[in-house]
């Protein structure tokens, strides 16, 4: 290391040209000494040359930082006259310099950027005005600094001009008093060089203010933080200092440590509530932790939170009293009418738990129309297994967490579904009832029926892993029922774990039990009125079912005898209690329900040609189907309209079809379709169709059309048909022939595979219906139409070659 130290001797003059060396983020103002670091070749050469020589030198700023080999275009064009007052050269080639600033100048041009650079230089003198404004400034400016540092500011200054610093408020030379507080403070580059290059001191004065205002407000706002932060800081210290002298208080006291309490009462719980080892040990795990914490960690909250689930929860299962058939049987009977697979099932599941003493639970599902008992029926079912009913709907669910939980990294994060609804039972084997399996979503927040999955798996959810316990639960005593309207929407996985028992929805005498023995007297005491106040005739509560309600269940029905029910309380409340009894007759019924809603006959009135009664399953039970065809000149076309889906015009295809293969034995000419077209019309066209059981009566309905046969009005028919004429079995029988039933159909034809059906059908509807089962449609024609058309036989049709073609 070199250090050359060379005192000035005399006066300083300034060439026309001199050295320049550019300056990366630095600017050098007149009056102040700043230390420079330089490396680069060419501001080397340049140094040199003007240590050699008069050691001045003039320093530029660079536009850009990033540039190593500037060129005239890179460079500001207003820079400093610096003399050189100590130079040491490093022992990896870069000199230190002290550079003191003399005079402003501005570069007219470089006349040399080969080795070093060079430029013709012009002095900007330090001249201003003395007036009221200027003055006015200064005293603005001393002030702002005087601010600046109460509020902590730090200026920058090398301990060579300390005094210069320090010293900046008696100074008369406002441009010294500019470029001395500019130096100091670290402003912005770019503006320090705005400052440098200004002529008038008012402008440059004023420029100062600004930026010293700015600076203030930035220190003002940084102070108001950092004092809001030091009250909360200062507040937490307060809160943990009273806290310790509480408890040195209560401990004086006699009154102990409220954290130990709490540990020690966690550790009681834990013990009580029979825990399995696994959950025992995680348990004891967190509440260690929760004694090593804190009272105020944020986490403590988390910890004490999860405790308080698992001590909760119901692990241990209590031990149930005898199990007594009949009084379970007897529940059921009074609580539902009817249903007789659904009690069977559950009396069963009481049979081999009083043998076994201890069985997995079922998982049953409940399929049927809206309105037919499904979800109460969870309630009895309870009572009379003597155990707590938990009900969560699963309609319009799309998030996984909803089922599992979410995990405990999560803010507010809580268990799932299942976990709640058994801790609110209080007990680990109650009967949950899933609501409205069928109508579970999915998004991007997951799949909640994969999720359910785990839970409604007899062999799994013994095992049952919640996201936010991350231990496991034994679900497996659990008796899950779920309900559904359709099976279709449940994904098959799900579906293989249920156990489903099929509702087909209540006949009209069903209906009138139900309404007679439940929904009349739960309407009368909801309306505030006694037994004896009304009275329903049996014919009037018939009335009502078939011309005011056409459903599988009893909720419409319940809402007509609500109706009714309302009136007569409005009019024995006028009354006064003068009425003490009103009987409700069926001429009653159309004062207070207006005309009759359903005809309780066919839509058919006679015998018609190309009109056929069909028969199909709904989400809201069984239907009837209207099919109508009609002929129309035209080229042999099928239409199909009436909102089929693709199955049943694939039907009507196929119907089509048979007919066209089968001319001969129907008595139609070879070319009976090539000059006319058909279209086959399904009426109610808003509601959608679909499903191959439709198949033998278009069939039917389109031979009656081209023979000109009727069908007999009082026949309803249901089965799919192949091209060969064959009658398949279908499903849901039991519904569509309820449906018939209520339409007044006296006579229904059905595959013969559907035989087997019949059981589920009550007695007395087999007794009003003629069934007739079938295996070809040449069987379905015999019974459907007024007379059969004329056959002939196969090996008679000539095999011609027009035939064949």
């Amino acid at each position: 290391m070199a250090d050359f130290i060379k005192p000035l001797t005399e006066p300083l003059k300034l060439k026309s040209s001199m050295p320049v060396g550019p300056l990366r983020d630095t600017v050098i103002f007149p009056g102040n000494s700043v230390p420079i670091i330089s490396g680069r070749p060419k501001s080397k050469a340049a140094l040199d040359l003007a240590w050699n020589s008069d050691k001045l030198i003039v320093f530029v700023t660079q536009k850009n930082s990033r540039i190593e080999d500037p060129t005239e275009k890179d460079l500001y064009k207003v820079g400093t006259v610096c003399l050189i007052r100590r130079v040491v050269k490093n022992p990896e080639g870069e000199y230190t310099l002290q550079a003191e600033g003399i005079a402003r100048v501005f570069l007219k041009s470089f006349i040399r950027t080969d080795l070093f650079l060079e430029a013709e230089i012009e002095e900007i003198p330090e001249l201003y005005e003395k007036s009221e404004q200027t003055e006015a400034l200064v005293r603005t400016v001393r002030e702002q600094v005087k601010r600046f540092l109460e509020l902590g500011g730090n200026p920058f200054f090398d301990q060579s001009n300390f005094a210069n610093w320090s010293l900046f408020t008696y100074s008369d030379d406002p441009n010294q008093l500019v470029n001395s507080i500019t130096q100091a403070i670290d402003f912005k580059t770019i503006d320090k060089q705005q400052i440098l290059e200004m002529i008038s001191a008012q402008e440059r004065l004023q420029r100062l203010s600004e930026l010293l205002a700015k600076e203030i407000r930035i220190l003002e706002i940084s102070q108001k933080i950092s004092s809001q932060t030091q009250q909360r800081v200062s507040k937490m210290t307060k809160e943990a200092i009273l806290r310790e002298q509480m408890k040195s208080i209560e401990e004086e006291l006699g009154g102990g440590d409220t954290e130990h309490q709490e540990i020690k009462e966690f550790e009681l719980k834990i013990k009580k509530c029979g825990m399995p080892k696994q959950v025992l040990e995680r348990a004891r795990k967190e509440l260690g932790r929760l004694a090593k914490m804190s009272s105020y960690n944020p986490e403590a909250g988390y910890i004490r939170n999860y405790l308080e689930w698992l001590t909760e929860l119901p692990w241990k299962l209590s031990k149930n009293g005898k199990i007594d058939l009949k009084i379970a049987e007897g529940i059921l009977e009074e609580d539902h009418y009817g249903l007789k697979k659904v009690k069977e099932r559950i009396v069963e599941y009481l049979a081999v738990h009083k043998l076994a003493g201890k069985m997995r639970g079922p998982i049953l599902c409940f399929v049927g129309p809206p309105g037919v008992g499904k979800t109460s029926i969870g309630k009895s079912i309870a009572r009379a297994l003597n155990r707590k009913f938990v009900k969560i709907s699963l309609g319009g669910i799309r998030d996984e967490a909803e089922i599992r939980g979410h995990r405990r990294t999560y803010v507010g994060s809580m268990p799932g579904r299942i976990i709640q609804g058994i801790k609110q039972a209080g007990t680990p084997n109650p009967v949950f009832m899933l609501d409205e399996i069928d109508k579970i979503g999915s998004d991007y927040r997951g799949d909640p029926s994969a999720a359910l999955l785990e839970a409604l798996d007899p062999e799994q959810n013994e095992g049952f892993s919640d996201h936010y316990l991350e231990v496991p639960y034994d679900l497996s005593n659990v008796m899950f029922i779920t309900t559904a309207n359709i099976l279709d929407t449940i994904p098959p996985a799900l579906k293989d774990r249920l156990e489903v028992i099929r509702y087909a929805g209540y006949t009209e005498d069903e209906k009138f039990h139900i309404a007679k023995k439940f929904l009349i007297p739960k309407q009368v005491e909801n309306h505030g009125l006694k037994k004896d106040q009304i009275e329903f005739e049996d014919d009037t509560i018939h009335e009502i079912i078939r011309g005011y309600t056409r459903e599988a269940g009893v909720r419409n029905l319940e809402r007509e005898l609500s109706a009714v029910i309302r009136k007569v309380a409005r009019k024995i409340a006028e009354d006064d209690g003068s009425l003490k009894q009103f009987k409700i007759t069926c001429k009653d019924i159309h004062s207070f329900l207006g005309p009759i809603k359903f005809l309780p006959v066919l839509a058919e009135k006679e015998d018609d040609i190309g009109m056929a009664t069909g028969l199909s399953v709904t989400e809201a039970g069984g239907e009837v189907l209207f099919i109508e065809v009609t002929l129309m000149p035209g080229k042999g076309g099928l239409l199909l309209t009436g909102q089929l889906g693709d199955v049943m015009k694939e039907s009507g295809q196929a119907a089509m079809s048979y007919v066209r293969s089968n001319w001969a034995e129907l008595g139609l000419s070879e070319k009976f379709f090539q000059k006319v077209d058909v279209h086959v019309h399904v009426p109610e066209g808003a509601i959608p169709k679909d499903g191959p059981s439709a198949g033998i009566a278009l069939t039917s309905a389109i031979i009656s059309a081209f023979t000109k046969i009727a069908i007999k009005k009082e026949v309803a028919m249901t089965g799919e048909v192949t091209l060969r004429g064959r009658v398949l079995e279908i499903g849901g029988l039991k519904e569509k022939v309820l449906a018939a039933h209520r339409a007044g159909v006296k006579t229904v034809i059905a595959p013969f595979d559907n035989k087997k059906d019949m059981e589920d059908i009550p007695d007395y509807v087999r007794k009003d219906l003629n069934f007739v089962f079938v295996k070809h449609m040449d069987e379905v024609l015999n019974v459907a139409l007024v007379k059969s058309p004329q056959l002939s036989k196969q090996k008679e049709i000539p095999l011609t070659p027009a035939y064949l073609a």
